[in-house]
């Protein structure tokens, strides 16, 4: 009786995901991928996000230990949260909760939809999250989690502009990562050309740019920086070559003001940009559109497979419309990975006025800046490392690569030294000045500057760790 139950809650939970999945496999117009869906009025979105919430909290608690668990913690049946306006009744769901789950249940916890006998039938990929912070969070993800990710990273992908004409050269490693699989095979619907570039250094891939014209550079911010100075060096003007769209993600980019027009500038391309987690996958959660470059910069969410949130950092209360918040994120196309309410944790705020692209979803305005994770206190005054990056790109001719280093002096006093390039070793006097007045006028806070020469500090093709924490917590 238990497992009819299970399959029942399971088969109607695919069922509505499949009955709102609107042009699955052709863009049904020019400028949207799923015009029905991507203009949506207001009361046509909350409909399906109604209708979503009602299938799919009988189908957690049927197959996710973690939120079986979690319900009956809260004295809550399944049927007590039917709706959107019914979620404030869950408490956010953090990261830390997830990491005990696993640690209590390896190794992949009960927080998925997917148990052993889906995974050995129809099991698709595992995906995971860095681990950095703790016990590394996987998600195993079904053939039926392919099909929905390709759509709704198609419709997001067709909003920035990519079209069959183009070739996206794709530089990033091919590990249990969701950014690079999910564009791969969303291109693959799309029906759009791609150069796999992974497992190559720097200039491997210049030669690629210059040698086979792709129109498309998929990669994050940081690469970007990195790979447009490789091909200086050997002579190749990056803003001279076919690349007219530098698609980034896993980093904060449009978000960032100087760091945006560096790379427009070193390209000579528009940046467009992906942003979610892995948690909350398989597909894109913000992504951008015709008018993201603003102003105001922003980006959209796709509401009809998700529902956004801006919480407060400290009560996790939700946040009025238009007040800046922490992202809050309820899932709500897959299998594998259905969330309520879980804390994807960057600072924005949202808005959902119509976007002049004609794109009714919620917009995160200033996209996304600043993960609540990442915050520094440096002797009570707290910063992001945004900040500190925004600070660092606004000296002329300081090189594209920093670092933050936080240690402890031997006076017990908590010290952080910025590391940066600069070509002219001359005048490091003159341009740790500049580096550190600026910091303090974003920051509040004074910080030692180191001058390095360019080429010292390391590049990477995933998420640059910049911030080094070398305190003494004992």
């Amino acid at each position: 009786m238990k497992t009819d139950r299970r399959d029942a809650t399971r088969r109607n939970w695919l069922e509505t995901l499949e009955k709102y999945m609107h042009d699955p496999d052709v863009a049904g117009s020019a400028d949207y991928w799923s015009p029905k869906l991507d203009t949506a009025t207001r009361d046509e979105l909350t409909a399906i996000q109604n209708a979503k919430i009602s299938a799919v909290t009988p189908f957690l608690y049927e197959n996710s230990g973690f939120y079986r668990r979690r319900f009956d913690s809260l004295g809550l049946a399944p049927t007590d949260i039917s709706n959107v306006e019914d979620l404030e009744k869950w408490p956010v769901v953090d990261k830390v909760e997830m990491m005990k789950d696993a640690q209590d249940n390896p190794p992949y916890g009960t927080y998925s939809g997917v148990d052993d006998d889906i995974w050995r039938t129809r099991g698709w990929m595992m995906f995971s999250s860095s681990g950095t912070t703790g016990v590394p969070r996987v998600f195993r993800y079904s053939q039926i989690d392919r099909e929905m990710w390709s759509w709704a990273n198609a419709r997001a992908m067709h909003s920035m502009g990519i079209r069959p004409s183009d070739c996206v050269l794709i530089c990033t490693g091919y590990g249990p990562h969701v950014f690079a699989w999910g564009v791969q095979f969303a291109l693959a619907k799309m029906n759009v050309a791609m150069i796999p570039g992974g497992g190559m250094d720097g200039a491997m891939r210049a030669m690629l740019v210059d040698r086979y014209k792709p129109t498309v550079l998929t990669c994050t911010p940081s690469y970007a920086l990195h790979l447009g100075r490789v091909m200086q060096e050997k002579g190749l003007d990056p803003a001279a070559s076919s690349i007219r769209m530098l698609f980034v993600g896993g980093e904060p980019a449009s978000g960032i003001g100087n760091t945006r027009q560096r790379l427009e500038d070193l390209w000579g391309a528009k940046l467009v940009e992906f942003y979610g987690c892995t948690e909350a996958s398989p597909h894109a959660g913000g992504y951008s559109c015709p008018a993201s470059g603003g102003p105001p910069i922003s980006a959209h969410l796709m509401e009809d497979i998700q529902i956004w949130e801006s919480v407060d950092p400290e009560t996790r209360a939700r946040v009025a419309p238009g007040q800046r918040g922490l992202t809050v994120c309820t899932n709500l196309n897959t299998e594998g990975s259905p969330q309520l309410r879980f804390l994807v944790g960057d600072y924005t705020v949202l808005d959902d006025s119509l976007c002049s692209c004609g794109r009714t979803h919620v917009r995160a305005i200033g996209a996304f800046a600043g993960r609540d994770d990442d915050l520094i206190n440096l002797r009570g005054i707290k910063m992001y490392p945004t900040q500190i990056e925004q600070a660092v790109r606004a000296v002329p001719d300081v090189g594209d690569e920093y670092e933050v280093v936080i240690s402890t002096d031997g006076k017990g006093l908590d010290v952080m030294t910025v590391r940066i390039e600069h070509e002219d070793r001359s005048e490091t006097g003159g341009i740790a000045d500049r580096a550190g007045n600026e910091i303090r006028s974003r920051c509040e806070v004074r910080v030692d500057i180191e001058v390095l020469q360019v080429g010292t500090l390391p590049k990477t093709e995933f998420k640059a760790n910049r911030v080094h924490d070398l305190r003494d917590k004992s």
